[in-house]
C-alpha cells in the first residue's frame, strides 16, 4: 500500500514549522521544511532545559528561515521555552487537548512530529497569552 501524502489533500499554511514536545528535563522538536515541488524534509532534535540549551533551539530554528513553532501548555515546563523564543519567532502554546494524537504506543518524537504536522496545515489555534505587564 502507499503511503499517501496529506500535504496534496490538506494546504499548506506554514512551509517551515516546528512542533515541540516539553518536559521536565528535555525537549523534542521537530523541523517540517518544504523543499522542491512539494517535498517536505523532518528535521529532529533533542534539547535539555537549561538556558544554554534552549538558546541552541533558538538558534537551530533562526537558522531555518524563523519558523512558526507550536507546543503543548501542559504544566509549567513551556514557560522558560516560551520566554527564551518569543520576540524572534513566532509561538503557538497549544491546549493538549487539542492536539491529543490517536491511543497507541506514544513517543517524544512521534509527539513532536504530531503537533508540527497539525501547525504546518494550519489546524491549531494558540492559547491567550497576557502581554507582560509594565508598572
Amino acid at each position: 500500500m502507499a503511503k499517501a501524502n496529506y500535504s496534496k489533500i490538506i494546504e499548506v499554511m506554514h512551509p517551515v514549522c516546528c512542533g515541540i514536545d516539553v518536559h521536565k528535563d528535555s525537549l523534542t522538536a521537530s523541523l517540517i521544511l518544504s523543499r522542491d515541488k512539494g517535498k517536505e524534509e523532518i528535521e529532529v532534535r533533542e534539547f535539555g532545559t537549561f538556558t544554554d540549551e534552549l538558546y541552541k533551539l533558538k538558534e537551530w530554528l533562526l537558522m531555518n528561515d524563523y519558523p512558526v513553532v507550536a507546543m503543548e501548555s501542559t504544566g509549567v515546563y513551556w514557560y522558560p521555552v516560551y520566554n527564551i523564543l518569543e520576540g524572534d519567532v513566532k509561538v503557538l502554546l497549544v491546549n493538549a487537548r487539542h492536539i491529543k494524537n490517536v491511543p497507541g504506543r506514544k513517543t517524544d518524537i512521534k509527539d513532536s512530529k504530531w503537533i508540527a504536522g497539525l501547525l504546518r496545515h494550519g489546524l491549531l489555534r494558540g492559547s491567550f497569552i497576557p502581554p507582560e505587564f509594565d508598572s
